[in-house]
């Protein structure tokens, strides 16, 4: 699950997030460590190398780090709690990755081997300034520059350049005049002249450049959502829809609903999220409120319905004791509601899964369901009939009794449906 990567701040819709950590202890007695298994991508989200930390935590409970990069293992000696961990990480990332002046984790560090000394400069504020070194991650992080730091090592290169063109003669009275200046890396341009400089660090043309930076991040998160795995992207929706129905937007969200899945290329696994967050053990009741919601994603979308499907039996392991003896009525309800197809049903009948409750529950489950799912077949063999046979078939209605708790039929008055035709969801 991802979480803010400055924990101080709660508001989950907080663009930056990571993933949580993932601490396994492996060994035992003096050969105890804790592999730290998703630090790989822990580390891509705060935009520095995964040795940083690691190193932090070593730092920190005075223990002994080791790196394989190659087979992306970082370990901490010793036994070490994930929850200890990730409060840790909290001090690494306030010291080495939020801005100091703006709190936003979009910075860099800038190493200078001369001096020996760390700058840190913000994409979204502008702020450049030093860190202060006498922590003793300071000590590693000099010895071991971030790969992306190029500033330094560009300008050493250009010394060595220049040095070479003065050997050979070419050196311009322009080179030389710049050898020993030791220029912030963001004058990237040798016609800039003070008065520009000076206009471009006011405090209008900050706000200018954060609104621009700010839009300019905005179509970034859409692209940078779908790079995201899988998991992370259901994350975002799941977030996405609590948001709607804590805020009270959800009757009317339908739509952005479906438009956000669409965005994150998780349509057909929106039912499983909807289930949890719209569905309890008033579920009958929900289907009805909640019907154009769910529509959006199962009409014409089998995938979809058999996540829905999954959703609902997750509901019936949450609310057993309400839920498990009215499984067929319930199914009744999804099926009349255009939520589920009759093929899918049948499909999910043959196989028991395990898929997301137990495989003693799911027996359960489907042991309740054979009464919807006989007549369902049933119905279907008597459709392949004739067709007086079938205008027959029409008036036979499964009804649930809440006094016997089971299905019993009952012939009912013929009634002009638009079950076979286009659904028009937003006419619901």
């Amino acid at each position: 699950m991802s979480i803010n990567v400055n924990r101080s701040v709660l508001d989950q819709f907080y663009r930056y997030k990571m993933p949580r950590l993932i601490a396994k202890v492996e060994g035992k007695g003096n050969g105890i460590k804790t592999v730290i298994v998703n630090m790989v991508d822990v580390a891509k989200a705060l935009n520095r190398p995964p040795t940083y930390p690691t190193k932090f935590f070593g730092c920190e409970l005075g223990a002994q780090t080791q790196f394989d990069a190659k087979n992306d293992r970082y370990i901490v000696n010793g036994s070490h709690e994930a929850n200890k961990l990730q409060d840790m990480l909290d001090g690494f990332i306030r010291k080495f990755v939020l801005c100091p002046e703006c709190d936003n984790p979009e910075t860099d560090l800038h190493i200078n081997p001369k001096k020996q000394t760390i700058g840190n400069s913000c994409k979204a504020c502008g702020y450049r300034g030093m860190l202060d070194t006498r922590h003793k991650l300071c000590t590693f992080i000099l010895k071991n520059p971030p790969e992306n730091d190029s500033g330094s090592v560009k300008k050493e290169k250009e010394k060595k350049n220049r040095k070479k063109d003065k050997e050979n003669g070419s050196s311009g009275g322009e080179a030389g005049n710049h050898n020993d200046i030791d220029a912030p890396d963001a004058v990237v341009s040798e016609d800039d002249d003070d008065g520009d400089w000076a206009e471009e660090t006011t405090e209008e043309a900050q706000r200018r450049r954060m609104e621009e930076i700010s839009e300019h991040a905005k179509g970034l998160t859409l692209t940078e959502d779908l790079e995201k795995s899988l998991e992370e992207r259901v994350n975002i929706f799941y977030n996405f829809v609590k948001g709607k129905k804590d805020s009270g937007a959800i009757d009317a969200a339908d739509k952005e609903i479906l438009a956000e899945a669409e965005r994150l290329d998780v349509k057909a696994m929106g039912p499983l999220i909807l289930s949890e967050l719209l569905f309890d053990e008033n579920i009958r009741e929900q289907i009805k409120k909640y019907k154009r919601h769910f529509l959006r994603f199962c009409h014409n979308n089998k995938k979809a319905q058999k996540y829905l499907l999954g959703g609902f039996e997750c509901l019936v392991k949450l609310y057993q004791t309400q839920l498990l003896p009215r499984v067929p009525i319930i199914l009744k309800d999804l099926y009349d509601a255009d939520l589920l197809e009759e093929d899918v049903i049948l499909a999910w009948a043959e196989k028991v899964s395990k898929k997301y409750v137990s495989k003693e529950l799911a027996k359960e489950i489907h042991a309740k369901a054979e009464p919807f799912v006989k007549w369902l077949k049933e119905a279907e063999e008597e459709s392949e009939g004739s067709e007086e046979e079938e205008d027959e078939d029409d008036n036979v209605e499964v009804v649930y009794s809440s006094s016997a708790r089971e299905l019993k039929m009952e012939t009912t008055k013929p009634e002009k449906s638009d079950h076979e035709e286009d659904i028009d969801i937003d006419a619901i």
